[in-house]
């Protein structure tokens, strides 16, 4: 546990982003860490916001750059990188990631937690029908960094732990988002080709708990893998939950993948996954081909027995308060806006607001 009279450091890359804003939180809440944050715009809204906190200072710049990696770095003690694949694109997000991971070794870091998604194209036995951009950069860097993380030079200076999440429940009752609903003659309707598939749902809260728990338990957490979801939640499962908890209907209409590339929340996906991305580079995925690996990811993942698995029994394990099932997390967002005088669920998905960065900036492209 760190010493709150005189916190470690912690560099944060991502931190306006929609986890690092609760992982900034949980971190300095109680005084056990100080967190320097890299934001493009120390003026914007999430950075003002992220700055009334205690012990958290901001630097302006950006990841693709050294000078600004070196700054963030240099004086810290700690470091949690999660690098925005939707601004840098996948070749990028991928090197970028790496360099970090390098000079945070150069600059004396002593822990690394890299921001993580699951390498679904290896899980899945690299089938191309399971190819999504996103995931699968970070998931390569994972990989590596836990391998050079293995190495004895390597692991004397700086230990290292991935935190793999998924797609964050509230994106579920938000805008801009691939699961975004619709109202239909007064029912909640989510259509999306997921067949009989399930999403590994994260709530931003548990986010918080868990980077925070890596820190304070670097000894166990060094090496590791941590995966976190509140579940595999089947979309029939999610809409029975809305329901359940807020007494409005809601229902999941299984949609083919052409339907949902027509008629769906993204447009037709004919932009580049990443808005910083080359259109002319052959490796450069649309949106439409990431996020059909996507769904495909997630329609090969029903019952915690396919592609994408979660440890739950860890999970309890580490954070015994987490979120475990759909109907939880709702009801305590039903909970936390009565408490906070915000929007209730079903205002929320009548009046869609923007839950990730990238569609409140609005820089998701659309065609």
């Amino acid at each position: 546990m760190a010493n709150s009279s005189n916190p470690p450091l912690v560099f944060v890359v991502g931190g306006t982003g929609a986890q690092g804003i609760p992982v900034i939180r949980g971190l300095v809440l109680d005084g056990a860490y100080a967190v320097r944050f890299l934001t493009r715009d120390m003026t914007s809204k999430r950075s003002k916001e992220l700055l009334t906190l205690p012990n958290v200072t901001a630097i302006e710049g950006t990841f693709a750059n050294e000078d600004d990696l070196r700054n963030g770095f240099r004086g810290a003690q700690y470091a949690f990188i999660n690098i925005d694949g939707f601004n840098a694109g996948e070749k990028t997000e991928m090197f970028w990631a790496m360099r970090s991971y390098e000079l945070a070794v150069e600059e004396g870091i002593k822990f690394f937690v890299y921001g993580n998604l699951d390498f679904v194209y290896k899980k899945g036995g690299y089938d191309p029908k399971l190819r999504c951009g996103h995931y699968d950069g970070k998931g390569r860097v994972g990989e590596w960094i836990l391998q050079q993380n293995k190495t004895a030079a390597h692991s004397s200076k700086m230990r290292a732990a991935l935190f793999t999440t998924g797609p964050y429940i509230a994106m579920a009752v938000g805008a801009g988002t691939p699961m975004s609903p619709r109202v239909e003659d007064g029912i909640v309707t989510w259509r999306v080709p997921l067949g009989q598939g399930a999403v590994a749902h994260v709530s931003l809260d548990d986010c918080e708990y868990y980077v925070r728990w890596i820190l304070d338990n670097q000894d166990r957490a060094n090496g590791m893998d941590l995966e976190v979801a509140i579940d595999l939640i089947s979309y029939d499962d999610l809409a029975a939950a809305f329901t359940q908890v807020t007494g409005h209907p809601a229902r999941y209409i299984d949609t083919s993948l052409e339907e949902y590339w027509t008629t769906g929340p993204m447009g037709q996906g004919k932009v580049p996954a990443g808005y910083n991305s080359d259109p002319n580079d052959t490796a450069t995925m649309t949106l439409r081909d990431n996020f059909t690996g996507f769904w495909n990811m997630w329609k090969h993942s029903g019952g915690n027995t396919g592609v994408i698995q979660r440890n739950a029994r860890l999970l309890d394990e580490i954070h015994p308060g987490r979120a475990k099932t759909a109907a939880e997390w709702f009801r305590r967002e039903e909970e936390k806006s009565a408490r906070l005088g915000l929007p209730d669920l079903w205002t929320r998905v009548n009046n869609l607001r923007p839950v990730l960065k990238v569609a409140e900036d609005g820089r998701q492209g659309r065609l």
